[in-house]
């Protein structure tokens, strides 16, 4: 399978919006629940100051996309949505086929926003559905039942140019059957993406805890696997094959920001705990911002920008990152690429070693890409592709 159309990376624009009105127990994103209202003018004021100085960093850009995510974009006021969009614009060229994500959750109030977000700009919106019965729901922390998310899913559906929801996966006494009949369903109500993620614990969570004092129990390793299996089969059979290892979509219809990430491409990332990475005077940069939003708002009020570490990364590095983000990809990363950027080509005995064993696979003259039992194994398919 290739994925449809233009395969540069694009330049993107990361905008973190961190505030939740509650902290799932799986997350360990930087996100933060307030409990007084958000003054929203003020940080949509710092947005704009700190687009303006990474306008100065990277000089004239086109965008192809812009992702809104958090913490809960959904939170924010359109009004707000509006004025950070509109500073995004008056830095940089805004492509005319741009997409602009805004990520969701599926609460009433929240949808009852999405004519005001399709207003300001947003043509795609991501909602963080999660699970399509009410007992996970409920486990996994959500404020939506499922009602509320599929009345969501049918307002975007109507209002948005394009929709993407989230499911989780390998939940506690998930069957492969359970799986496939949620997934089918979830299917139906899709337009034209999914991402589907398996559960992982993650050190920092209240699930880690939990799990770790044995309150409850994840699939293991192989059922773990199985699952994933059928989610290939069952997704590729309705028409959205995978395009990443937990991303899914009919063809032309896959996330652009996300393939500017996993293409190795620019981007710039603003606001608190934002990551970014583009090209400065030749060397890539990574931008790291200060992750608690009111001390990042001070620092963007008293400096510009809320960057408060970051790297001038060397060429190995480039190539490691280049390796890990591409071979997530279907289509799978290009050799000459790769050379270019560690100055040198990957080992032909490791790659050779690792065809026979049916871990990756060439793509037409120049490329490579794993195949689905590598996909299983791709944090150590990418340690050990990698080596000299």
């Amino acid at each position: 399978m290739t994925i449809s159309g233009d395969r540069t990376p694009g330049f993107g624009v990361y905008l973190h919006w961190p505030f939740c009105a509650a902290k799932c127990p799986y997350c360990d994103f930087n996100s933060h629940v307030r409990h007084q209202p958000v003054d929203q003018p003020r940080f949509a004021k710092a947005f704009a100051r700190e687009i303006e100085v990474m306008r100065e960093r990277t000089g004239r850009k086109r965008v192809t996309s812009i992702f809104l995510g958090g913490g809960t974009p959904s939170l924010m006021l359109p009004e707000t949505v509006g004025n950070v969009l509109e500073s995004v614009a008056r830095h940089y060229e805004i492509d005319s086929d741009a997409e602009i994500t805004l990520e969701a959750n599926p609460t009433s109030v929240e949808a009852d926003r999405f004519r005001g977000y399709r207003a300001a700009g947003v043509n795609r919106v991501s909602l963080g559905v999660q699970a399509l019965n009410d007992r996970d729901l409920k486990f996994l922390g959500r404020m939506h039942n499922v009602e509320e998310a599929l009345v969501a899913i049918g307002l975007a559906r109507e209002i948005f140019p394009r929709l993407s929801f989230d499911l989780i996966y390998a939940r506690p006494h998930q069957t492969a059957q359970d799986w496939t009949t949620e997934l089918n369903a979830a299917i139906d109500h899709a337009v034209d993406h999914l991402s589907l993620y398996q559960l992982t614990i993650e050190e920092g969570t209240p699930f880690f805890n939990l799990h770790r004092a044995k309150k409850f129990t994840v699939p293991d390793a192989d059922h773990a696997a199985h699952l994933y299996e059928v989610t290939q089969a069952v997704a590729a059979s309705r028409g959205l094959p995978a395009y990443e290892v937990s991303n899914h979509a009919r063809p032309g219809a896959e996330s652009r920001h996300n393939l500017t990430y996993w293409r190795y491409g620019e981007y710039i990332g603003v606001g608190p705990g934002a990551h970014g990475r583009f090209v400065e005077d030749g060397i890539r940069t990574v931008t790291i911002g200060e992750r608690n939003p009111e001390k990042w708002l001070e620092l963007v009020e008293a400096k510009g920008t809320g960057e408060i570490d970051g790297e001038l990364l060397e060429t190995e590095q480039e190539a490691d990152e280049f390796l890990m983000m591409g071979l997530r990809l279907v289509e799978g990363i290009d050799l000459v690429r790769y050379e270019e950027l560690a100055g040198r080509p990957l080992a032909q005995e490791r790659i050779a070693i690792l065809r026979e064993e049916g871990l990756i696979e060439p793509v037409g003259n120049s490329g490579l890409r794993a195949t689905p039992a590598g996909m299983l194994v791709l944090d150590a398919l990418v340690a050990d592709i990698g080596r000299e």
